[in-house]
């Protein structure tokens, strides 16, 4: 799982919000009619009441403007309906203003207007911005770094049940940040979460099983709980399982259902997915021997950086297996896969040097600095 990825791009369901009974019925009205879908009789109850000074009306016709409900689709507006609320203090709009700050929809991209929009939601007990703002603490987007302000507020979230959040709790207990490392208890929060239908705590609960980190080793349950990750689309989770059933761990070896996964997180552009497919064309188990599809997969993923991939692409270069022979690119590949820690690939290098001339060797040097320069692109 892309750990960063969850930290600072979330994602947040924006719920309407119910009226004081001052404002009674029509709001009400407007409500009942929005959850059945009816936008425009939602609109006519809400409209009113929202130029009348409502920050519940203001903050709920704000949510049909950002999603094109009854309404020309248009952030401004809901920037500027949910604005009138959160200036009112309404958490959920103030949660929602910050939202549209985190993503820059509807007004410019500020992570420190997020934060100062998170706060007060956050402060009056909004899990959503609660956990908003643990992971901007933890990612220092728009804030100070913190681990432990992260903790904390990730805490607050967490205790209400917000599944993201935790998440990002459990991740603080595993590595120690903000919180002492345990183990035990970072699976105590990512239990809850797994329940919810939450893939990242599907797949990281998983490893915990996998690698028994807090709880008893499991092949079995850590297969069961990548697979219901796997099954809502999570690439890293299809990955995973595609290796176990590659190698026939926890689960019967099944060649044609690796592929069958690699191929689905491969086509979401995760690396080590298509890495895992390019292997399976190479040895023809799953799929059919094809090296030059092998090649075509060990690209996408080598220009990824993954230096696994850039080992087998080195060596494909070197064999002429699915390209032509070329030992300045195949020396080009191997540098860069040892220059990732790839031990065996300094060995491979070294060992085709022996047959190239100072020239190609030069050239061959030439091309892996061009190409790190160019984050792997157009090697």
């Amino acid at each position: 799982m892309r750990i960063s990825t969850l930290i600072v791009a979330f994602a947040l369901a924006l719920s309407l919000v119910s009226s004081g009974a001052a404002w009674g019925a029509d709001f009400e009205r407007g409500v009942e009619a929005y959850r059945k879908r009816d936008y425009a009789t939602a609109l006519q109850e809400w409209k009113p009441l929202a130029e009348q000074g409502l920050a519940e009306a203001q903050h709920n016709l704000g949510v049909m403007y950002r999603d094109g409900q009854g309404v020309p689709q248009s952030h401004e507006m809901a920037a500027r309906l949910y604005r009138l609320a959160a200036e009112q203090g309404l958490a959920e709009a103030q949660f929602s203003l910050g939202v549209l700050y985190q993503f820059g929809n509807g007004v410019p991209q500020s992570h420190e207007e997020a934060v100062r929009w998170f706060r007060p939601a956050a402060e009056q007990g909004h899990a959503g911005a609660q956990f908003g703002l643990g992971s901007m603490y933890a990612s220092g987007t728009g804030v100070p770094q913190s681990d432990e302000d992260a903790a904390r507020w990730s805490r607050l979230a967490a205790e209400q049940g917000h599944a993201g959040a935790q998440v990002l709790l459990s991740i603080a207990y595993s590595l120690g940040k903000g919180v002492p490392q345990n183990y035990e208890e970072g699976v105590r929060w990512l239990r809850p979460a797994a329940e919810q239908g939450h893939a990242d705590a599907q797949l990281l609960l998983g490893n915990a099983y996998y690698f028994g980190r807090g709880v008893p080793r499991n092949y079995e349950e850590a297969v069961r709980l990548y697979r219901l990750a796997a099954e809502q689309g999570h690439a890293d989770a299809q990955a995973v399982l595609g290796a176990l059933y590659y190698g026939g761990e926890g689960v019967p070896q099944n060649y044609e259902e690796a592929v069958r996964l690699y191929r689905l997180a491969a086509e979401q552009w995760l690396a080590v997915a298509q890495f895992g497919l390019g292997v399976a064309y190479h040895r023809g188990k799953g799929a059919p021997q094809n090296h030059e599809e092998a090649v075509r997969l060990y690209r996408l993923a080598a220009e990824q950086g993954l230096a696994e991939a850039q080992f087998n692409l080195g060596g494909a270069y070197y064999l002429g297996e699915g390209v032509l022979q070329n030992y300045i690119y195949a020396h080009m590949w191997l540098n860069l896969s040892a220059s990732r820690g790839d031990e065996e690939a300094a060995e491979l290098r070294d060992e085709i040097a022996g047959e190239m001339t100072s020239g190609q060797i030069a050239e061959a040097q030439r091309l892996a600095a061009e190409c790190l320069k160019n984050d792997y692109k157009g090697c």
